[in-house]
């Protein structure tokens, strides 16, 4: 299995940004969106940069017939991004009191990326699943967001503990969604993303082309 490299790792925070200044745009009305998980229908993370939504609309076109994307989630504003970050620390400090600082941050970043370089703060990643063309979810191993602890590990893109069919259908979404450009969190079956440090370090890009955004008023 080759390296994971996490998003805690130096190496991504040293991935230089320039920012293009792409806006954030609503994704609603040209995604299908997962609509039991947003109380706001214009709310901030169905927002994600134009380069990300015009190549996840390119790897909707890649699918076999029948298949769609479920978006789930994309923009997600720094202060929330902090509240995952610490939430689950808190979660990995109780139950591992004997870690020291430095492998609970590298645990966390397996699920909740630092603040300071997450993707989905610079509206630069999308959590999203395939549904079929009725628009209901279809098995992709794990239910969405489920952290390392809770899936045993199933929720690493290439886990072996899931079925065949998941199998095929990570290996469906990953082909159309890799071919668009976008590159995957490999301890996130879920999560894609381009334009963001971890996307520039995977693909060797000299920069980010975004970095962290505040979402302004509609």
């Amino acid at each position: 299995m080759s390296e994971i490299i996490l998003m805690s790792d130096a190496r991504v925070a040293a991935v230089p940004v320039e920012e293009c200044g792409e806006p954030l745009l609503d994704v609603s009305d040209v995604l299908l969106v997962d609509g039991r998980k947003h109380d706001d229908p214009r709310g901030p993370e169905l927002h994600l940069r134009q380069g990300v939504l015009d190549r996840l609309l390119a790897a909707e076109a890649l699918l076999p017939d029948g298949l769609r994307l479920l978006f789930v989630e994309g923009y997600r504003p720094p202060s929330l991004q902090r509240s995952y970050f610490e939430e689950y620390a808190d979660e990995l400090r109780a139950a591992h009191p004997d870690w020291p600082a430095d492998r609970i941050r590298s645990a966390v970043s397996r699920y909740v990326s630092p603040p300071e370089i997450a993707p989905h703060t610079a509206g630069a990643a999308v959590d999203l699943t395939l549904a079929d063309a009725d628009g209901r979810e279809l098995d992709l191993g794990t239910p969405m967001n489920a952290n390392p602890e809770q899936s045993d590990g199933a929720c690493y893109t290439g886990a072996g503990n899931i079925t065949a069919v998941a199998r095929t259908h990570r290996t469906v979404l990953g082909t159309a969604l890799g071919a668009a450009g976008l590159v995957n969190y490999p301890t996130e079956w879920w999560h894609w993303s381009y334009g963001d440090r971890y996307w520039a370090l995977t693909t060797g890009a000299p920069a980010a082309l975004y970095g962290p955004k505040d979402l302004g008023p509609s």
